[in-house]
């Protein structure tokens, strides 16, 4: 086992990444129903009480699981998600005016995430057409006879994502499901913190399980582990 040097200042302590999230900021977290969703970062953004978020996720949890704590608090102003069926909260929140929310279909969201970290301005969807709701301010456009929705491309202030592994300079190996949108949540942020289980020296990583390159975390910290209990285990 190599000693873990930090020779490229990407080991961070939580308290020291918290600067990048403030009030009104837009941010990206990974995520399925709170699996893949960093829970030692949601404490802390709760924590430090930051308000008028825009967040941009797949869903928007459970009340009290995954990124779900965070927007039941109340402290969002406009969520973009696949769906919030499983958050009654974030329904009531919308429904009462307090919470703007977009939907967007969950391959869609998808690609407007990879199209936002690889730098496009968006991409053609044939997805909604015909849909007065999905083609609500979007523009339509004709290429070789087929017609498109123009989905705009999505990136964010910060981006927190989870991981299994890092090493020193932030690649990132996933658990399983839990990769889910992390890793194009990765790309698309200007400031991407890795939380992760295990953080290993340079080197110690197999490269074919690599799927994040460092390149694209500015930060990384320690997990200190799921805190919420899973809507499967027994009450």
């Amino acid at each position: 086992m190599r000693m873990i040097s930090n020779a490229f200042q990407k080991i961070r302590q939580i308290d020291d990444v918290l600067s990048k999230i403030n009030d009104g900021c837009t941010l990206m977290a990974g995520g399925f129903g709170g699996v893949g969703t960093p829970p030692t970062l949601v404490d802390a953004i709760l924590e430090k009480g930051v308000r008028d978020l825009e967040i941009i996720c797949n869903d928007a949890g459970f009340p009290h699981i995954g990124i779900g704590r965070i927007v039941s608090s109340g402290r969002v102003r406009k969520l973009i998600a696949s769906h919030i069926g499983s958050n009654p909260i974030a329904g009531a929140l919308m429904s009462e005016g307090k919470l703007h929310v977009e939907f967007s279909p969950q391959g869609t969201l998808a690609e407007r995430i990879r199209a936002g970290g690889m730098g496009l301005g968006g991409i053609l969807c044939d997805v909604g057409i015909g849909s007065e709701i999905a083609e609500k301010g979007k523009e339509r456009l004709t290429v070789n006879g087929k017609t498109y929705l123009l989905e705009t491309a999505l990136t964010a202030d910060v981006a927190i994502i989870s991981g299994r592994k890092a090493d020193e300079f932030g690649n990132i190996v996933y658990e399983k499901s839990a990769r889910n949108m992390n890793p194009l949540m990765a790309m698309a942020g200007d400031y991407t913190i890795a939380e992760v289980d295990q953080i290993v020296g340079s080197g110690e990583l197999d490269p074919e399980t690599i799927i994040t390159p460092g390149v694209f975390v500015q930060a990384i910290v320690q997990s200190e582990g799921v805190n919420w209990k899973w809507v499967w285990e027994p009450k």
